[in-house]
């Protein structure tokens, strides 16, 4: 009973599982829960945050995936990924850990000064390629679509100089308004850009996630005062990291393929088991639907053929 009510709802507490036992007659301790599903191969863990994604969203991510299973390596060496974030100067891109002793939790060498909304924050704009970290810029104010485009005009192709990209490379960006606006399409069909087509709600596809992440670690490390130097220790961090960290932080180092071909594997692995679920909740909606319409007779017929 405890293994199979945790298959079916992942997020029972061990405590709701000593209830639900005692209420059936069987008295165990939360202790006893634990140890019977370690041995069953199963552990308390924290749930990964993901996007959330609709039918109509997984089966876009699918589709991406099987398209581009097999690209050969040098199509995505040949990409160029960016992307928006925002960095807070307090917050919880500050989170670290500290070795204390017991009920020093409050001392002031083991606690990380916050303030209300972070304390101010920068918006960035930067760019990456299989070799290496591209453009970073600040965004000083609210970006529209002009403004987008004349950050990609005086940076999209500085870098791809840099990168020495070859002939036909893509540009990638994801489903933010600015990003699929009319007057952007065109500048970017005018300017001969290719754009590499986008899932939307896909932020996990993108490389450039994992830029971030070391960005914001490295910049909280050297804890920043105001914004004038969190802008300018952004810049500086984001110069020193090398190229290796622009893979996806899940694949294996000494692998001989690039990171990109690896990750759409994976994608196409994972979005597959979304697509079975999505096609097993589409099979509800239809079923609900039909009883919907169905005479009160043939619901309870239909149930009582379920419930057999």
């Amino acid at each position: 009973m405890i293994t199979r009510t945790v298959s079916k709802n992942p997020r029972t507490t061990r405590g709701d599982l000593v209830n639900d036992l005692q209420r059936a007659g069987t008295k165990v301790t939360q202790a006893t829960i634990s140890n019977t599903l370690r041995r069953q191969g199963l552990k308390s863990c924290s749930a990964r945050r993901v996007p959330l994604l609709k039918p109509v969203h997984v089966q876009a991510r699918l589709k991406f995936a099987r398209e581009h299973l097999d690209d050969p390596e040098e199509d995505w060496e040949n990409v160029i990924w960016s992307d928006e974030t925002k960095i807070e100067l307090f917050g919880k891109n500050s989170t670290r850990r500290v070795w204390r002793r017991k009920n020093a939790e409050l001392h002031p060498k083991d606690t990380i000064p916050t303030v209300k909304h972070g304390g101010g924050n920068i918006m960035l704009w930067g760019c990456l390629s299989a070799k290496g970290p591209g453009r970073l810029i600040r965004v000083k104010e609210r970006m529209n679509g002009a403004m987008y485009r004349e950050i990609l005009s005086d940076n999209l192709l500085p870098s791809a100089r840099a990168f020495k990209m070859k002939r036909g490379w893509a540009f990638q960006h994801d489903y933010d308004p600015k990003h699929t606006a009319r007057a952007t399409k065109e500048w970017l069909r005018k300017k001969h850009f290719k754009v590499l087509e986008w899932p939307s709600q896909s932020p996990d596809l993108n490389p450039i996630e994992n830029l971030w992440r070391e960005l914001k670690v490295r910049v909280a490390q050297r804890q920043p005062q105001n914004i004038t130097a969190l802008e300018e220790i952004c810049m500086e961090e984001w110069a020193k990291i090398p190229a290796t960290s622009c893979r996806p932080q899940w694949i294996p180092k000494k692998t001989k393929q690039s990171p990109e071909t690896h990750f759409i594997h994976a994608a196409a692995q994972i979005n597959a088991l979304l697509y079975a679920e999505c096609i097993k909740y589409e099979e509800r909606l239809c079923d609900t639907a039909e009883l919907a319409a169905a005479s009160s007779a043939e619901k309870l017929l239909r149930f009582s053929q379920k419930e057999k």
